[in-house]
């Protein structure tokens, strides 16, 4: 399997032809699932003692399982947090697995590690965070939040050897994102969840804080908030949440993992007063900075303590400390330790179209959400929710029940018109279904939105 021959050779140019249709195609088919039987039935046994061929497996690919996928980069993909990778991502993405760089220590992927620190330092210069603040790419938003929490809880023991043993707690909020709370069960965290999915403030915290028995007040290490929650947008009292943890002396980690991109808007970057005093924060480049996947960051105000509460270390790990290989290790600073170079693809993307071109990309989503905003209330059978949360729009279609939202759904997928999935929302009165969009991506048009709403009619 390791040699070069003419089947190999042919099999390389079928890889690229494919390759080349999917990035340059602007409107692929939305794909649906089928159960696992289903495509058993279609496929047959693709493992077996001497192999299909290669010939066969791609054919199976490109014929049945590809197209058993939806396509997250479709226009017309509006559900849940869509991504829109830059064709010079993707392509790029080909370069870092064909190079197959150990991205973990400076000594075996140097120049890669110095490409994705370019792109790091750029965002870090969007948080406005202080000099000496960094940090690291990591696989998606969950791995960011897992090493900012156990970043915290040990400095928190670090500061008290009486916390060494003690269960520590956090403070977070029903709009964080599921995996803070998983990763809370990881790192055998409690957590005190505020029910409340609009905008936390420090009074909310200040607050719960106050309820607390001494013993909690004790474990309490850290406060996470939001800067754009997944269901709506919605961005929290960064500012006074700051002041507040640095006043109790609580770690201050802001989950910006969808938000994040739009720091790349100076139209919107007020809306994130108060980010530049966090200890830690957690971006996802393949979300909002048009990156494949799988591609989060974590960054650190000091970058020490996660090196202190992270760094494995090992025998056969000393030489990547010795004189000769030294440089900065990214498994110092997350919780894994082998990695590929998950910021190469944003880095060559970055330095492919430059910063302005990703402003001009993340304004348009935020464009597309106040269109839509318009379309809704000029349409008399719909109605919003709540105003616009960064590239998220929540609204109803008046008289419709919760299955009516998903037979919508489940039609125009179907009909390969769009997918928009319905979410949760707690007014007043009940957690009622209603309609949501996301806009990440910079080839959805107007049109669009108007032939997705007129379904709803």
């Amino acid at each position: 399997m390791h040699n070069i021959d003419i089947d190999f050779i042919e099999m390389t140019l079928d890889i690229m032809k494919y390759s080349i249709n999917r990035v340059t195609d602007n409107s692929p088919v939305l794909g649906s699932p089928k159960k696992a039987s289903e495509l058993k039935e279609l496929v047959g046994e693709t493992i077996t003692p001497n192999g299909i061929s290669g010939e066969k497996a791609f054919k199976i690919w490109t014929d049945v399982l590809s197209k058993a996928n939806v396509p997250i980069n479709h226009p017309r993909n509006l559900s849940f947090v869509p991504s829109a990778p830059s064709r010079a991502s993707i392509l790029f993405d080909l370069v870092t697995s064909a190079s197959n760089i150990h991205g973990s220590y400076w000594m075996m992927g140097a120049g890669g590690i110095f490409a994705e620190n370019q792109a790091m330092e750029w965002i870090v210069s969007l948080t406005g965070l202080p000099e000496g603040a960094f940090g690291v790419f990591t696989p998606g938003g969950t791995g960011a939040n897992l090493s900012a929490i156990v970043t915290a809880r040990e400095f928190w023991r670090s500061k008290n050897p009486e916390n060494k043993n003690k269960k520590g707690l956090i403070i977070t909020s029903g709009g964080a994102h599921s995996s803070v709370i998983t990763m809370a069960k990881i790192t055998d965290t409690d957590v005190y969840l505020i029910h409340k999915e609009e905008k936390l403030t420090a009074k909310d915290v200040e607050e719960e804080i106050n309820k607390m028995s001494d013993e909690d007040k004790n474990r309490l290490f850290a406060v996470i908030a939001t800067a754009g929650t997944t269901n709506a947008g919605i961005i929290d009292d960064l500012d006074g949440i700051a002041n507040l943890c640095e006043e109790k002396g609580l770690w201050f980690h802001i989950d910006a993992a969808y938000g994040g991109g739009a720091l790349a808007s100076p139209k919107v970057r007020n809306l994130f007063s108060g980010i530049e005093k966090a200890d830690s924060i957690t971006i996802d480049p393949h979300k909002w900075l048009f990156t494949t996947y799988d591609c989060g960051a974590v960054i650190y105000k000091k970058p020490e303590l996660a090196k202190e509460a992270l760094s494995q270390h090992g025998s056969y790990l000393d030489i990547f400390q010795d004189e000769g290989a030294r440089g900065f290790n990214p498994s110092d600073y997350q919780v894994q330790l082998t990695r590929k170079l998950r910021g190469l693809s944003l880095w060559f993307s970055l330095a492919m179209h430059g910063t302005e071109v990703y402003r001009k990309a993340v304004e348009i989503g935020l464009d597309l959400a106040q269109k839509a905003k318009e379309l809704i209330d000029e349409n008399p059978n719909l109605e919003m929710v709540r105003e616009p949360g960064l590239s998220c729009v929540l609204f109803r279609r008046k008289g419709w029940k919760p299955e009516d939202y998903y037979q919508w759904t489940y039609k125009n997928h179907k009909e390969n018109i769009a997918l928009v999935t319905p979410t949760k929302w707690q007014n007043e009165f009940e957690n009622e279904t209603v309609a949501r969009f996301c806009f990440i991506n910079p080839d959805t048009t107007e049109e669009d939105l108007k032939v997705i709403l007129e379904t709803m009619n």
